[in-house]
């Protein structure tokens, strides 16, 4: 409502979710505002098309359903033609548990981070959403926000698009990297632990130069998403390891903080991953 109110180029584009949410947008600004109901190819495409005409489109539904259903919308539309646009998703990874598989998203940022010119940004809290919307939302390019109903409360410093945080640099042999909102969990475990941390709410770009800072210890990616650990990955002579999603289904109907539990997320099962693998490097070992 604040960037709208100066920017008559905004426009929201729903399927239908989220829609009352956003009444008051749609009582002040009527020609501006678009539910197309359950159809997100044609969110994404009714976006790519409204850029095209210099508008600054937000596209707005559920993760897997405007990602991974809407791939091809997303390469073609937006990033061929390099349309630029905002795609913000809610129900990241398994805020809705309670939905079952079909509603989880954890590959979102995976299958993004591929796709020429496409940013992908994995805000973790209330302020870092409004920092980074505000400063990327008209620059240009397709840009992911993957929005959360659980964000962590942590207080960031120095939130810029791109960057990553170091929270805790203590000259360890282990440094762990994290993104989102599971940083809270990871945060908490790594307390009483002699490890660095370092904290990312940008996926791509990747910030290759705090992560290279870093070669010279062991790094441990904790992530309930792929994409993260791909991406760290990418910045060559690193010893990584990847603790987070496993190879299969999480097929069970829940809540968010059992589904974390189910794969080794929580607080507990952190710190006793963390904690093994520092007695392991302290050891000599790796991997």
């Amino acid at each position: 409502m604040d960037l709208a109110a100066d920017d008559d180029n905004i426009v929201m584009i729903l399927g239908d979710v989220s829609v009352y949410l956003f009444g008051e947008f749609k009582e002040k600004y009527p020609d501006r505002f678009y539910n197309m109901g359950i159809c997100e190819n044609t969110l994404i495409s009714v976006g790519a098309g409204l850029s095209s005409q210099g508008f600054s489109p937000f596209v707005h539904t559920i993760a897997p359903f405007v990602t991974e259903r809407s791939y091809e919308q997303i390469k073609l539309d937006m990033c061929y033609n390099q349309f630029g646009g905002n795609i913000a998703s809610c129900g990241a990874s398994f805020d809705y548990a309670w939905d079952g598989a079909t509603h989880h998203s954890y590959t979102d940022l995976a299958i993004l981070r591929l796709l020429p010119g496409m940013e992908v940004i994995q805000p973790g809290s209330n302020k870092e959403v409004d920092v980074l919307i505000r400063s990327q939302y008209d620059n240009g390019n397709a840009t992911y926000f993957r929005l959360s109903d659980h964000p962590h409360n942590i207080d960031v410093p120095d939130i810029e698009f791109g960057k990553a945080a170091v929270l805790q640099d203590r000259d360890s042999n282990l440094t762990v990297m994290t993104a989102g909102p599971i940083l809270g969990n990871v945060l908490e475990a790594c307390k009483e632990l002699d490890v660095n941390l370092v904290y990312f709410h940008t996926i791509k770009p990747i910030d290759a130069e705090t992560i290279a800072s870093f070669k010279h210890t062991n790094i441990l990616v904790i992530h309930d998403a792929f994409g993260l650990y791909e991406a760290v990955c990418e910045v060559p002579e690193l010893s990584v390891s990847f603790h987070g999603m496993p190879d299969r289904f999480c097929d069970r109907y829940g809540t968010l903080p059992g589904t974390r539990k189910e794969i080794g997320l929580d607080v507990e099962s952190l710190h006793k991953t963390i904690q093994k693998k520092l007695d392991g490097v302290c050891c000599g070992l790796s991997g």
